[in-house]
């Protein structure tokens, strides 16, 4: 069944929102919301990606949009999944918007305003988290309430036994008549760990694989990928199940399909890296009578943005006037999906934003390490706010308390695998080195990488004086939209106003809001701009760690 207009015609306050009554409740259309966990785009085969079969996300993309351009909350889980519940960038959500931290109550979930307008809402698999939500003030998970009874033994380690799509049938048997639904699939493939060869053991080829170029092309790398490729395809199952449980019961053409995934795999320098395989991720939206198939459309389109659209669609506008500062920032999709168009649709929707405060306690006093990211559809512009501080974690991790373990035993924001294995035990190896350093070493206040020529991030084009007024356009838009929230981030420019080989560091100033201070030092709430030299910077090779 279509939605016949979006004019809303009255209105009724609900927990500071405005809850759309242009429409019968039963008329509204159903939202399935497929979440996989650390897959980067991008890794369906409907992407061209070798070596990988997703029927089921392929299915979505034929029948509505494939999104060549969609950019995570935050590359580490639990601050993207708070992004993406709010509709709001991780830095104003406190708590929420670090790992593992908690979630304040204040701030409301599509879920919970949904289930407000009337709607039948539940998740399964992994919701928000990890973190606890009870000290935030939240009942039960922001996802919603858990469905997740229903066991699948896998007999494949690190695949999880919750089945995801029996756990989406026993929702759909309980919704009450009338109502429509909002469901969160979300699995925990292809998190880690992986069982180690699964891949080949399956009949996949080496030779399948593409090898990001911030990874050293080796059997070992190779097959890790492969193991990553193996439990992406376990979730798309699930995927394909609950699609057709769908179309069983005569509700698929009255369903909004969402899939996606939370941050970039879990290899390092993707993971938990503002980099484009830790923020660039896959997404696919089907909307039957509603949105055109077939297209593939590069608009920026962010996290943010698909909260602002699943609201529309459900019809919860924003908030009240006395809720406006806990109100969604996004934009809506809505307009994109039913242009009928493919290619830059929207020429207005010219960037969109992400960025990291913690991922895991990696550093001493668990520092954090606070980036803002500015996506465009050709680059990628990373402010770094901490680069004297290492963004991988630092080298050694405490044994015990006052006593170091050994070098290179740390890095732990890079999560354990046999690729980060591989480069720390050949990290003296010539031909890896690079890939090592590349990993871990510390990195400019700066960053500016042009995605259409250098996907893996490689090239740093804020340290070459000619991209200097490119640097400077994304610095400024960076500059108005934070200022714009009424954070103020101001960076330091050289004394000439001439473009040099300098970079500038930048910590916050006094607001909360930009760096969250979970276990950091005081002092690292307010410091001074200043400009620094590469080599202060920790450019690669000036680490004094061993090559």
């Amino acid at each position: 069944m279509k939605m016949t207009h979006r004019v809303l015609v009255a209105c009724v306050f609900v927990a500071g929102f405005f809850v759309a009554q242009a429409q019968p409740l039963a008329k509204r259309p159903n939202i399935l919301f497929a979440i996989s966990d650390d897959q980067s785009y991008p890794h369906a085969s409907a992407y061209g990606c070798r070596g990988i079969r997703t029927p089921a996300f392929d299915r979505v993309a034929r029948g509505g949009v494939l999104f060549r351009t969609c950019i995570a909350g935050s590359p580490g889980c639990s601050p993207s999944r708070a992004s993406l519940l709010t509709g709001r960038y991780h830095w104003m959500i406190e708590h929420a918007g670090t790992h593992a931290s908690k979630f304040d109550a204040k701030y409301a979930t599509f879920p919970g305003l949904l289930e407000q307008a009337g709607y039948w809402v539940g998740y399964t698999g992994k919701g928000w988290g990890p973190g606890n939500y009870k000290d935030g003030g939240f009942k039960r998970n922001p996802a919603g309430p858990v469905f997740s009874s229903r066991k699948k033994n896998p007999r494949i380690k690190g695949i999880s036994s919750t089945d995801y799509a029996a756990n989406f049938d026993d929702f759909l048997s309980q919704r009450p008549e009338g109502k429509p639904f909002c469901f969160w699939l979300g699995g925990h493939e292809p998190h880690r760990v992986f069982e180690k060869g699964i891949g080949l053991n399956q009949g996949r080829k080496l030779e399948d694989v593409d090898v990001p170029a911030f990874l050293p092309d080796t059997p070992e790398i190779r097959s890790d990928i492969l193991d990553y490729y193996a439990e992406i395809e376990w979730f798309d199952s699930h995927l394909a199940r609950a699609l057709k449980q769908l179309e069983e019961i005569g509700e698929l053409d009255n369903t909004l399909v969402i899939v996606t995934s939370d941050n970039g795999m879990a290899f390092p320098r993707a993971k938990a890296n503002c980099f484009e395989f830790g923020v660039h991720v896959p997404l696919a939206i089907m909307w039957p009578g509603r949105a055109k198939g077939g297209r593939e459309v590069t608009d920026p389109v962010g996290f943010v943005d698909l909260t602002a659209t699943i609201l529309e669609v459900g019809g919860v506008t924003h908030p009240a006037l006395g809720q406006v500062a806990l109100a969604p920032v996004g934009r809506s999709l809505v307009s994109l999906l039913e242009s009928g168009k493919s290619g830059r649709v929207e020429p207005e929707r010219t960037h969109v934003f992400s960025g990291r405060e913690r991922h895991s306690s990696s550093r001493h006093n668990n520092m954090t390490y606070p980036q803002r990211c500015l996506r465009s559809d050709r680059h990628i512009y990373i402010r770094n706010f901490k680069p004297d501080r290492w963004p991988a974690g630092d080298p050694q991790k405490f044994v015990s308390p006052g006593k170091l373990g050994p070098m290179h035993g740390g890095y732990h924001d890079i999560d354990a695998c046999p690729s980060l294995t591989f480069l720390i035990e050949n990290r003296a190896q010539p031909g890896i080195a690079r890939y090592f350093h590349w990993s871990v070493d510390k990195r400019s206040g700066e960053e500016l990488y042009d995605i259409t020529s250098d996907p893996a991030c490689l090239n740093n084009l804020a340290l070459d004086p000619t991209h200097y007024k490119t640097t400077q356009m994304y610095r400024d838009k960076m500059d108005v939209y934070l200022k714009k929230q009424a954070i103020r981030e101001p960076l330091a420019k050289a004394t000439s106003g001439k473009p040099t080989a300098a970079t500038a560091e930048c910590a916050p100033s006094q607001s909360r809001n930009l760096i969250h201070m979970d276990g950091q030092d005081e002092q690292d709430a307010v410091h001074p701009c200043l400009n620094l030299k590469p080599d202060a910077l920790g450019q690669a090779g000036l680490l004094g760690l061993d090559h």
